[in-house]
C-alpha cells in the first residue's frame, strides 16, 4: 500500500510544479491571474471501522483554485489601454462568432472601422447613451465603434475615457460627442469562472451568471485609461512554492525507494 500512497504524493508534486510553472511562465501577461494547488486526504475506512486504526493512503488534488486579487497597475499612455481598479471584468463579444467572453486585460486597439478590440477580433462591450451622455438601456450592450466622422462631416481627432466609463469622441472642429459608456460585470463566485486562454473567461455553473453594471458603482471599480493591470504572480512567492513542490517530489520518491528496499529485505528472508 505504501508503493500506491507516495504515488499519489509524486502525481499531486507534479501536478503542482506544473500550476506553478504556468504561474511563472505568465508572470508577463497582461490581466494574467495565478493559480493555487489544493490538495485533501485520502483515507481507508468505513462508518464500522475503528476510528484509531484509520489509516491514510495518500492524497488528492482537490481543486486549483483562480487566484483573483489585483495585480499592479502600470502606465502606458495609450487612451486605449484599460484598467480597472476594482472586483470587474470587461465584456468582449466575437465579431464572428458573437461569443461574450470576460476579461482583465484592458489592451485595446480601435480598428479600420473604429471598433475597439483585443488583438482577437473581439470588441469592447458599452452601454448605449444618449447626447448628454446618460445610459438609455442597462440591459443590453453594443460594439464600441467609434464615428470617424460627426454629424458635420468632421473628422475625428481623438478619444477620452473617463473613471465613469464614458467614453466620447473629439473632432476637428472642435465638438466631443458621447459614444458609450464602458459595461462591467462581476460574479458571485469568480474562481468558478473557466479560462479560455488569453487572459479570457466565461462563466459556468459555479462562477453563477454574469451581474452587468456601470464603473464607479459598487464593487465593479473604476476604469483607469492610460493604464494596464500586470500578471499577480510573486514570483519570490512561486519560487518558494517551486523549492516545497520539488521537495515534495523527493519525499516521496524516497519513500517508494523505501518501501521497494523493505520489500526486497523480505523477498531475501523467504528465499
Amino acid at each position: 500500500m505504501s508503493f500506491y500512497t507516495s504515488l499519489s504524493g509524486l502525481r499531486n508534486a507534479q501536478t503542482d510544479l506544473g500550476v506553478i510553472a504556468h504561474n511563472i511562465a505568465n508572470a508577463e501577461t497582461t490581466g494574467f491571474k495565478k493559480s493555487d494547488t489544493e490538495f485533501s486526504d485520502l483515507v481507508a475506512g468505513g462508518r464500522s471501522a475503528d476510528p484509531r486504526l484509520t489509516v491514510g493512503i495518500g492524497a488528492q488534488v482537490s481543486s486549483i483554485k483562480q487566484n483573483f486579487k489585483l495585480g499592479a497597475t502600470e502606465q502606458t499612455g495609450s487612451t486605449t489601454d484599460l484598467a480597472i481598479n476594482g472586483d470587474g471584468f470587461f465584456a468582449i463579444r466575437g465579431a464572428e462568432n458573437n461569443k461574450t467572453a470576460f476579461t482583465r486585460n484592458g489592451a485595446f486597439a480601435v480598428d479600420g472601422q473604429g471598433f475597439m478590440h483585443d488583438g482577437f477580433n473581439n470588441r469592447l462591450q458599452l452601454y448605449a447613451v444618449d447626447a448628454n451622455g446618460d445610459v438609455i438601456d442597462t440591459t443590453t450592450t453594443i460594439d464600441a465603434q467609434i464615428p470617424q466622422a460627426n454629424g458635420a462631416g468632421a473628422e475625428l481627432s481623438g478619444i477620452s475615457i473617463g473613471k465613469n466609463g464614458l467614453l466620447s469622441a473629439s473632432y476637428v472642429d472642435g465638438s466631443v460627442e458621447p459614444v458609450g459608456r464602458v459595461a462591467l460585470v462581476s460574479f458571485i463566485a469568480p474562481t468558478g469562472l473557466r479560462q479560455l486562454g488569453n487572459s479570457q473567461w466565461e462563466s459556468t455553473g459555479l462562477s453563477g451568471d454574469p451581474t452587468y453594471g456601470m464603473p464607479g458603482i459598487g464593487r465593479y471599480g473604476n476604469v483607469l485609461s492610460g493604464a494596464l493591470e500586470r500578471s499577480n504572480v510573486d514570483l519570490a512567492e512561486e519560487m518558494v512554492g517551486l523549492i516545497t513542490a520539488q521537495r515534495n517530489f523527493q519525499a516521496n520518491a524516497k519513500a517508494v525507494d523505501t518501501a521497494t528496499q523493505l520489500s526486497q529485505t523480505i523477498l531475501n528472508l523467504r528465499s
